[in-house]
């Protein structure tokens, strides 16, 4: 795994672990001056420019190894460099890790690469969302929102105690976004701290 993720190169789709860990603490505080300051956000040590796509600013990140080995094993760059418009939900290295032992591995293999598209699509949304119209799609849903993915399944979107947005799987796996409303030319991406499964 190491060996693939180093001739990979750079990651996709990333966020510091100090910015997770900061996010965590303030909750959507933190989230809706990033998206509010309109300014470029640093994602795994690298300005995220809003005038860029998702894989133009993501090539220079370094915290999301293995999210884009799997976004290049399951052949998913062109789609994610197209018009869009795409809002992703991006697990981090951590998340992948509290996967069983062997699971990327497995996913990773060409034989299986139906299957990972289908893990890794339904982590995305036809759609830009920022996290205040999210919010707002919560409360007028009553505190749940449904969320269709580019997959075909559908996230359950609500908020925690702290006002984080959470999305919950169809086998009842919870994510929470970490940082949230990142810019992209063709979308927006979510960082989440879990990965989410189709069924």
């Amino acid at each position: 795994m190491k060996t693939l993720t180093k001739l990979i190169g750079s990651s996709l789709l990333a966020v510091s672990l100090a910015a997770c860990t900061a996010n965590a603490e303030t909750g959507m505080a933190k989230q809706q001056s990033a998206a509010a300051s309109g300014d470029t956000t640093m994602v795994g040590g690298a300005p995220m420019y809003p005038s860029k796509n998702i894989i133009e600013n993501a090539v220079n990140s370094k915290d999301h190894e293995t999210l884009v080995a799997a976004v290049k094993a399951a052949g998913l760059v062109e789609t994610l460099q197209g018009e869009g418009p795409f809002m992703v939900f991006a697990p981090t290295d951590e998340a992948f890790a509290k996967l069983p032992a062997g699971t990327v591995d497995d996913l990773l293999k060409p034989e299986n690469k139906a299957q990972l598209q289908k893990v890794l699509t339904y982590h995305v949304v036809q759609a830009a969302a920022m996290s205040d119209a999210i919010n707002k799609m919560i409360a007028d849903d009553n505190g749940v929102h449904a969320v269709p993915t580019v997959a075909g399944g559908k996230l359950l979107a609500e908020n925690d105690a702290k006002g984080n947005i959470t999305l919950t799987d169809e086998n009842g796996r919870t994510a929470t976004v970490t940082i949230a409303d990142v810019r992209q030319s063709n979308g927006v991406i979510h960082v989440i701290d879990t990965v989410l499964l189709p069924k």
